[in-house]
């Protein structure tokens, strides 16, 4: 059990997965519906080896994997490319701006002004990952379902 008296401790998964999950398919399709030759013309920019490639690869791990992680499909398997993606992110465009997400660095009648992200965020994806992999999707996924499955069709 969970600190909150009749909770059970796997419940923990689902806030994990829904945000992880949704916030993978939000980037990715941040990407679609600005122009996927935008963020391809990034990576060209800052000298990512096979830009197109890279950049198609990488919406689609975003849109593919967040779902996985949203519905707790599969969840070690779509790991392992989302993991890629968010140190790939970090090494690339995050690191040099240092560990916090949240720059101010001004505010005025328009509102706050924000600096480049670092990589604080990156990091959180990956906990987030990293514990679902430790300790499984939770209730309500299909990682547990297929389980209870395969339990059931051993023979006794």
């Amino acid at each position: 059990m969970s600190p909150l008296k009749g909770v059970p401790s796997e419940w923990y998964a689902l806030p994990i997965r829904l945000i992880v999950g949704f916030g993978f398919m939000q980037h990715g399709y941040a990407k679609l519906a600005r122009g996927p030759e935008d963020f391809i013309n990034i990576l060209h920019a800052i000298g990512v080896p096979a830009p197109a490639l890279a950049g198609w690869a990488t919406i689609l791990v975003e849109l593919a994997g967040g779902l996985l992680i949203l519905c707790g499909a599969l969840v070690p398997l779509a790991t392992i490319p989302m993991s890629f993606v968010l140190l790939v992110a970090i090494l690339t465009v995050h690191l040099p701006n240092g560990f916090s997400s949240i720059k101010l660095q001004s505010f005025d009648a328009a509102g706050a002004h924000f600096g480049q992200p670092g990589y604080e965020t990156d990091l959180l994806y990956l906990a987030g990952l990293v514990a679902l992999c430790i300790a499984g999707a939770g209730p309500f996924s299909i990682d547990k379902a297929l389980t209870a499955w395969q339990s059931r069709q051993r023979p006794a």
